[in-house]
């Protein structure tokens, strides 16, 4: 099979479930139709690529879900996803440490504002709640996340907005275009902004 035909992890990972919504949509979803183990099919090397930390990382992040503490605001942002092996198996108590500017395109450096970590379910799923993050000069917006399974590297990566992200008055398409560490493959999946609120997945392959 050529290589360009050959889906990457996050396509198979995409269709499968997608398969396993519309069974269960169909009411067909039983032990007979239950969807297949993952095989070594998807096993290509498509790892979540890693970018710079920058100046801003602090350790020792309190442990929490959701970054929405007193006095922040700003365009919910929901994100989901799940942390996998290179070889597509969930990964249980990963650990996801984030951080970011928030909705004026400021870092909290003396408080832990806008910075928290978590880890995994058994599922190998994850859940941010937090605010979509305004640009700053020379930076389209973005999100710093660390990902490490336990006794693993760390990977140290960054997860950016698709052009259509609208916030804060920002031109999204334009910050992308002008943004060197910008990441294409670290791009979140985002759903409509209903309300206040944007949702957005994204999942992680490390090693």
């Amino acid at each position: 099979m050529p290589e360009h035909d050959i889906p990457s992890r996050r396509a198979f990972l995409a269709t499968g479930a997608a398969a396993v919504v519309a069974l269960t949509a169909a009411g067909t979803t039983t032990a007979r139709s239950a969807p297949l183990p993952l095989t070594p099919t998807c096993v290509d090397d498509d790892d979540t690529p890693s970018n710079i930390e920058g100046p801003y990382f602090k350790r020792n992040s309190p442990q929490r879900t959701n970054l929405r503490t007193p006095g922040v605001t700003g365009i919910v942002l929901s994100i989901t996803g799940f942390v996998y092996t290179m070889k597509c198996v969930p990964i249980q108590n990963a650990l996801l440490d984030f951080w970011q500017a928030d909705d004026r395109g400021a870092y909290d450096n003396t408080t832990f504002k806008m910075r928290g970590h978590q880890f995994t379910t058994a599922s190998g799923a994850y859940v941010l709640e937090t605010v979509v993050p305004k640009d700053y000069p020379g930076r389209t917006p973005h999100l710093h996340v660390k990902v490490q399974a336990r006794n693993g590297p760390i990977l140290t990566t960054q997860l950016f907005f698709p052009d259509t992200l609208r916030a804060y008055g920002m031109n999204v398409a334009a910050l992308n275009r002008r943004d060197a560490f910008l990441d294409r493959e670290c791009e979140m999946a985002l759903g409509p902004l209903v309300g206040n609120r944007y949702t957005a997945k994204f999942d992680f392959v490390i090693e």
